[in-house]
């Protein structure tokens, strides 16, 4: 019997996205039935669905606390979620990356301070160029750079709202060389990219006129994500269906710069083979739900 597939938007985008056009069509073909639901839409009943594929829910980080209590009910009603929910709260909150620092994967050395202590901790970086973004977002998302002691620099910090921050050093390579994107599906290695900023930008997202070039990563670059998605499964969270490992490599080293497992761009439309290949293990982990399916009594009749 098919099963009924939620896939998970935003209200902004609250449609299948080119990118994810092909892996709903693989999903199809699998007979797996698909309905797109706004996640914060109260008019959707969860319910009637057999699973939940959370996709492009990119404005959660604007509606955090009502966010969390949505993964909350679909966690208690015992719902299968792709990603789990337990991996997805966790991640959902950047200071994840101080916790796999700590286990020693390589990262861009990250420091927390609140809005109200940011000019105390940025004061040990004079002079120096670093970027503030808040522990909860995505996309830039009221993400600053600048040189500390700067005074433009200083007024933008100045004018972020209350939350926690996260502090960075500005890494060059990212202008330079790109930033890698690695995409795992059910925790093999599936494709990457290299994205780059535009001229006189430092931001790879493609509303800000970065591009992305698909790629083939060494050995240690895919060798040094999957370090990552080692320790992050060692945290007993739940299996990723799906993980893109972000991060740019200084001096011959692979440093994480985010572990996107919410709601990341798979960069599929260049790549129908990896989008095959991600409905495939959807299709396993779904595969348990058929058996445990009453037929309707239409499909009785």
């Amino acid at each position: 019997m098919p099963v009924q597939l939620a896939i998970a938007t935003s209200a902004a985008y609250p449609t299948i996205q080119p990118d994810d056009a092909h892996l709903a069509a693989s999903l199809a073909a699998l007979d797996i039935q698909l309905q797109v639901c706004v996640w914060n839409d109260p008019g959707v009943d969860w319910g009637r669905h057999d699973a939940v594929l959370v996709r492009t829910t990119w404005d959660y980080f604007e509606h955090y606390d009502a966010f969390l209590a949505w993964l909350d009910r679909l966690e208690h009603s015992g719902m299968p979620v792709i990603n789990p929910v337990a991996l997805m709260r966790w991640n959902s909150d950047k200071r994840y990356l101080l916790q796999l620092e700590s286990l020693d994967v390589p990262t861009i050395p990250t420091r927390l301070a609140s809005r109200d202590g940011l000019h105390e901790a940025l004061s040990a970086f004079q002079g120096r160029d670093v970027v503030v973004k808040p522990a909860v977002s995505g996309g830039a998302w009221r993400t600053v750079r600048g040189t500390v002691g700067d005074p433009a620099f200083e007024r933008s910090v100045s004018e972020l709202p209350p939350g926690e921050y996260l502090l960075q050093p500005f890494v060059q390579a990212i202008v330079d060389d790109g930033e890698w994107s690695l995409l795992f599906f059910g925790g093999e290695f599936s494709h990457a990219v290299v994205k780059r900023p535009a001229t006189g930008d430092y931001r790879v997202q493609s509303q800000y006129g970065g591009r992305t070039d698909i790629v083939e990563p060494d050995a240690a670059t895919v060798a040094a994500a999957r370090h990552a998605l080692a320790t992050c499964a060692a945290l007993g969270l739940g299996d990723a269906g799906y993980a893109r490992v972000d991060g740019v490599v200084v001096d011959g080293r692979f440093l994480l710069m985010e572990l996107e497992l919410i709601e990341p761009f798979l960069f599929l439309a260049e790549r129908p083979d990896a989008a095959e290949r991600y409905a495939r293990v959807i299709a396993t982990q779904l595969e348990p739900l058929r058996s445990t399916k009453a037929p309707r009594a239409t499909e009785r009749a």
